[in-house]
C-alpha cells in the first residue's frame, strides 16, 4: 500500500502512543504498518480489522494526512442528555438517595424516576442501564443497608447467635 510521507514514522509513533482511543490507536497503526511495506492483509491480520478497513484508514491518512485519524460524526439519534446534564446525574447518583427518592439505594427504576423527575427524559428500564454502563457504573451494587438499621446490634446478634 502507498503511504504519503505527511509526518515522519518516529512523529507516527509519537502519535500512536498519545492516542487518546483505541480506534485512533488503531488508525495509526495501520499508517505505521503500511509504511513499513505490509500489504493490507498483512496489516488487518495484525491488527484484527477487515483488509478493507485498513486500506480506508491508509487511503484517509493519504487524503487528510493526521487529521484523518480523527473521529467523525456519526450517523443516529442525539443522546437524551448531554455531556452536561450527564455530569449533573453522575454527581446525583454519586451523592446516594434522598428522602424524595423514598429508597435505601438507587437501583434501575429509582434512576429511572430520578431522569424524568429531574431531568425532564423519560428513559426504558434497558437504557437506564445501558447509560449507567456508559457513565461507567457497574450493576453490582453492594447489599443495601436501611437507613434506621443498627450496626452495632448486628454485630451483637452475629455474635450471639450459634449458627
Amino acid at each position: 500500500m502507498h503511504v504519503a510521507d505527511h509526518l515522519t514514522t518516529d512523529q507516527l509513533v509519537a502519535l500512536a502512543d498519545a492516542a487518546s482511543s483505541k480506534r485512533r490507536f488503531l488508525r495509526i497503526r495501520a499508517v505505521l504498518l503500511a509504511a513499513e511495506g505490509r500489504t493490507a492483509p498483512e496489516v488487518a491480520s495484525a491488527l484484527g480489522c477487515s483488509r478493507r478497513a485498513a486500506q480506508a484508514w491508509v487511503a484517509r491518512y493519504n487524503d487528510e494526512g493526521a487529521a484523518g485519524f480523527d473521529e467523525r460524526p456519526r450517523a443516529g439519534r442525539p443522546p437524551f442528555l448531554d455531556a452536561e446534564a450527564a455530569e449533573r446525574l453522575r454527581a446525583r447518583l454519586d451523592a446516594g438517595p434522598t428522602a424524595e427518592d423514598a429508597a435505601c439505594t438507587l437501583r434501575g427504576p429509582e434512576v429511572r424516576a430520578i431522569l424524568g423527575r429531574e431531568f425532564g427524559v423519560a428513559y426504558s428500564l434497558p437504557a437506564v442501564y445501558a447509560l449507567l454502563h456508559r457513565l461507567g457504573y457497574s450493576c453490582l451494587d453492594p447489599r443495601p443497608r436501611h437507613r434506621k438499621a443498627d450496626p452495632a446490634a448486628a454485630e451483637d446478634f452475629k455474635k450471639k447467635s450459634t449458627a
